[in-house]
């Protein structure tokens, strides 16, 4: 039997796990390619080689071309290739999961179809936020006023902090050079942020739009994640680049997301707390699930009523039972 074609998939036990990946690279004006297991930058300045297996997300700016096999290269390594626009404000994304079991996707479903299960994951995504304030009776409608006075007050406190006027979150997704310089910089910010938690959840297995705060959109749980780190993250970096006045905004608040997020170890940091999120609280200790998790990473459960599962690729019943049934499986 003749080999399949195309390059070989690179082998789970080669991927980094999520939490210890890069945590994005910006790439723009340049050629992207595939070598081997790295990805490829060229431009007239030279190439450089990037490994796909420590890359937690893929940002191409303008005036990128990517090729097929780099694009295959990038899925089969778990990263995500994000697509951005002119200032990286615009958002694409595309990516595969690090793990072959949907053990966390079927959790993640789970709670959110439960009123009651989706509210006790929200009051604990609330509680990240302000963990000095009790908010386990709290309603949804009392959670959103105390967060929109919360972060309304950390936006004048950096404001009086760095000496830059605030004047509320004012932006024209059409024209990125329509806004302040500080709401320029939280908009370049945040579509970091946005790319690098995509990224996280898809290395995961999970589902970014079943969101439990944010719904109705195809990213609504990469904005739940995304918030709970605004505050620490993305607030200040714009507020400190509109007071420098730096000339491209968003090539320099990129660049301070990244070293941010690569001092503060954001992506360990971003995989324990969705794990605590969509945690069982009666679990003793929390569940790895890299691809060092799965020793059997191709198997395929069938369900089963009784709440447990049973193996696929096995035949379950007798032939005999079904000789009443025509071909077709009709019935007599």
């Amino acid at each position: 039997m003749s080999d399949i074609p195309g390059a070989r998939p690179v082998p789970v036990s080669h991927l980094t796990r999520a939490q210890d990946r890069l945590t994005f690279l910006y790439l723009e004006h340049c050629v992207v390619n595939r070598d081997a297991n790295a990805i490829t930058a060229q431009d007239t300045r030279g190439t450089v080689h990037i490994p796909a297996a420590t890359l937690g997300a893929l940002l191409l700016g303008p005036g990128t071309t990517i090729s097929q096999q780099a694009m295959v290269l990038l899925a089969e390594s778990g990263s995500t290739a994000v697509w951005v626009g002119e200032h990286g404000v615009r958002y694409y994304a595309h990516g595969r999961t690090l793990t072959h079991s949907s053990r966390l996707l079927e959790r993640q479903a789970a709670l959110v179809s439960n009123q009651t299960s989706r509210l006790r994951v929200a009051r604990r995504m609330y509680a990240m936020r302000f963990p000095d304030e009790d908010t386990s009776r709290l309603t949804m409608q009392q959670l959103r006023g105390r967060e929109g006075a919360r972060v309304r007050g950390i936006y004048r406190a950096h404001s009086s902090r760095t000496g830059v006027p605030w004047e509320g979150r004012d932006y024209n997704t059409a024209d990125f050079d329509d806004g302040t310089p500080v709401n320029q910089a939280l908009s370049a910010a945040n579509t970091s942020l946005y790319g690098v938690v995509h990224a996280v959840i898809v290395a995961l297995g999970l589902a970014p739009g079943l969101g439990f705060i944010h719904t109705g959109h195809i990213r609504s749980f990469v904005y739940d994640v995304a918030d709970l780190y605004k505050t620490e993250i993305t607030i200040p970096i714009a507020f400190d680049i509109a007071a420098r006045d730096a000339g491209d905004i968003g090539a320099v608040t990129r660049r301070e997301v990244r070293d941010r997020m690569k001092d503060g170890a954001f992506l360990e940091t971003c995989v324990r707390d969705i794990k605590t999120l969509l945690a069982d609280p009666d679990e003793a200790e929390a569940v790895e699930y890299g691809p060092e998790a799965f020793e059997n990473p191709d198997v395929v459960m069938l369900w089963d009523t009784n709440g447990r599962t049973v193996a696929a690729g096995t035949s379950y019943g007798d032939y005999g039972e079904f000789d009443d049934f025509d071909d077709d499986g009709a019935g007599p």
